[in-house]
């Protein structure tokens, strides 16, 4: 039998995070992972975090899987993958199969961090190939380089649904409508934006009726809902689409903590009760990321410190005083991502009318997906700055501020609570660095020239399609609910390292349109 200080089960932003954090304590730290290659979710995830620098914020996803493996190696974390925990036994050991071969480890502690799994919904036809899960499509995209399907039909508005709705875009595919039984969009305005201005329809208070096909999806019936979840005769749309991509929740993967006798709690879904370091009902048993709830991969890695911070008191690698030092530092930066809009004890109230600051919030944006002008002006003050400046439509609670870290000229603030409002300060000169555009990992910041002569204005807005227009291109501008506004110029592409793979690319349109025109689409011609 072989033997840790502590061992911890799964290899994913909380698992690797605790790993590193034992082995800091001085612990003796092995990770199993049942799968090839460890990270857990963040390699399928391309789009840069939210959050601030002690989060990651606007370094993508798949990075940060670099990062934290690099940084396991380097600290000595012991790392086994294609091992598959069996059970958690008394007093602290583990059976795993490796190779086909089964081995007993032995630890004074052990950190549970399996995460989750995709939940899904049964409908007529949802047995058909072409139904596959938002994380399924996320593999197949980012990790194997294959698109789920030609056009698609994306069920779910929370943050998985309108981040995994943008990267089938990406990827190439068309995506026919997004629809969610709630009667309002679940995740991130800002995400939802990037998807209504490139054309994406939103049905709320929709479900799916059936899908049909020959052997596979060919079509989709959805129909409206009411209050009481049935579906609303002659409400019914069909699609011509050949996947449905289901986003509609994870359910934690709690069954070693279940066999393990812990005691458990329903938060959606089977979770362990746990103190503050993650510890449950078993000494040196403890829990951390999705599988005591679910978060953002953000939190999952603070939460997997904590508990590694617990186990270390435990196994008696620090004293008390160190531990709540440690839980204090760790505690106050999750704190800061529970804060806001979407924060836990804000999920799923539609009551909620404002910001923080007292700015009526846009119905329309949880509605459609985007704003309407008039409620933009509640937020950005435009038509009487002169020359380039930002104009942020990020305006929503949400805990991220690197727009605020990415101007080394002061112009845009947000202050010591980053889940407030940004705001572009008049008093300061833009330099039309576009470094806020490029490192906003909701891409909600424009710099717009209200006036560049002739009657003319320049937008420059966030693009992370291929292939990337050319200067002197001509096309339309899209609003912010993706119809076509305007014919535009492609006047300016700016890439750079600093920019992390986000093109900034700036349109001529006319002045009229400066507060109006927020997309491009390529002229294409009739013969293709």
């Amino acid at each position: 039998m072989r033997r840790y200080d502590v061992c911890i089960i799964g290899a994913g932003p909380a698992g690797l995070s605790a790993a590193i954090e034992a082995q800091k304590l001085g612990m003796k730290s092995a990770v199993f992972d049942e799968n090839h290659r460890p990270g857990g979710q963040l390699f399928k995830q391309i789009h840069k975090f939210f959050g601030s620098k002690e989060h990651m914020a606007k370094i993508r996803g798949f990075e940060i899987g670099k990062e934290l493996l690099e940084e396991a190696k380097n600290v000595g974390v012991d790392v086994h993958l294609d091992a598959v925990v069996m059970g958690i036994y008394e007093p602290h050991r583990i059976t795993v199969r490796e190779d086909d071969s089964i081995t007993s480890y032995s630890a004074d502690s052990i950190i549970v961090s399996t995460g989750a799994s995709e939940k899904t919904i049964p409908f007529e036809g949802w047995t058909l190939p072409g139904v596959i899960g938002a994380g399924a499509a996320q593999t197949m995209m980012n990790l194997y380089g294959v698109r789920p399907g030609k056009k698609i039909l994306m069920m779910g508005s929370g943050n998985v649904g309108l981040v995994v709705g943008f990267q089938l875009l990406q990827a190439g595919c068309e995506v026919a409508a997004l629809i969610d039984a709630a009667p309002r969009i679940g995740g991130y305005g800002v995400h939802a934006a990037k998807l209504a201005r490139c054309g994406i329809p939103f049905y709320l208070s929709h479900t799916v009726v059936k899908a049909e096909g020959n052997g596979k999806v060919e079509k989709v019936t959805i129909a409206e809902i009411d209050k009481n979840w049935e579906f609303i005769p002659g409400t019914e749309k069909t699609f011509d689409v050949d996947t449905v991509c289901l986003a509609v929740g994870l359910t934690p993967m709690s069954q070693l903590l279940r066999m393990a006798g812990c005691k458990t709690k329903y938060a959606g879904g089977t979770v362990p009760v746990c103190d503050k370091f993650g510890e449950t009902s078993i000494k040196g048993l403890f829990a951390s990321g999705d599988v005591s709830g679910i978060e953002e991969a953000s939190s999952a890695m603070i939460g997997g410190k904590i508990s590694a911070v617990g186990a270390a008191f435990r196994c008696g690698f620090i004293n008390e005083k160190e531990r709540e030092q440690k839980y204090d530092e760790y505690s106050l930066s999750l704190f800061k991502l529970r804060k806001g809009l979407f924060s836990k004890e804000n999920k799923g109230r539609t009551d909620i009318t404002k910001t923080d600051e007292g700015i009526d919030l846009s119905m329309t944006l949880f509605k459609k997906g985007y704003m309407t002008e008039e409620e933009l002006k509640k937020f950005v003050r435009n038509s009487e700055i002169k020359g380039p400046h930002p104009v942020i439509e990020c305006t929503q609670n949400i805990p991220c501020n690197p727009c605020e870290d990415s101007c080394s000229f002061g112009c845009i603030h947000v202050g010591n609570e980053i889940s407030a409002v940004p705001k572009f300060d008049e008093n300061k000169k833009c330099r039309n660095c576009k470094m806020c555009v490029a490192s906003c990992p909701g891409q909600a910041i424009f710099i717009v020239d209200n006036d560049i002569g002739d009657g003319y204005a320049s937008v420059s807005f966030p693009y992370e399609f291929c292939p990337l227009p050319e200067i002197g291109e001509k096309g339309f501008a899209l609003g912010r609910d993706g119809k076509d506004l305007c014919v535009a110029e492609i006047i300016d592409v700016t890439t750079n390292k600093a920019f992390d793979s986000t093109a900034v690319v700036t349109m001529k349109v006319p002045k009229e349109m400066s507060m109006t025109a927020r997309f491009y689409r390529k002229e294409v011609p009739v013969n293709e």
